[in-house]
């Protein structure tokens, strides 16, 4: 059985950072295409960040560029998400994904794409 298990969200100041995990496990994952998506309140999910398998592709979509780093270790089936300089716009819910599209800001899901169940980031100003 797949799991897909996000963790690493918090409370944050204006400024701050933080770094989600996400661990993927019952699958190869180190021949998955992975990246993270976030929705807000009342937004529909949205692209955050993409890599290939391989890391030849790394894609980051709007205001996060140059903030967020996405990363991942496949000794240990996990996929990070660095973020700094955490600002008002950037409170979600942000989910892990297995096989994303890595057009960056793409909203086409394959269908046999895989989801965590999120992890929530809050910033105060």
């Amino acid at each position: 059985q797949v799991q897909v298990a996000e963790s690493g969200g918090g409370l944050v100041q204006a400024g701050g950072s933080l770094r989600l995990s996400c661990e993927v496990s019952g699958r190869t994952f180190n021949r998955d295409d992975m990246g993270w998506y976030r929705q807000a309140p009342g937004k529909k999910r949205e692209f955050v960040a993409a890599m290939r398998w391989s890391g030849s592709i790394i894609n980051y979509y709007g205001n996060v560029k140059g903030r967020f780093t996405i990363s991942r270790d496949n000794a240990k089936n996990t996929l990070y998400q660095q973020m700094n300089d955490l600002q008002p716009e950037d409170p979600a819910i942000y989910f892990c994904i297995v096989d994303p599209p890595l057009t960056p800001g793409s909203t086409s899901i394959p269908s046999d794409a895989l989801w965590g169940q999120g992890t929530a980031i809050t910033v105060s100003s």
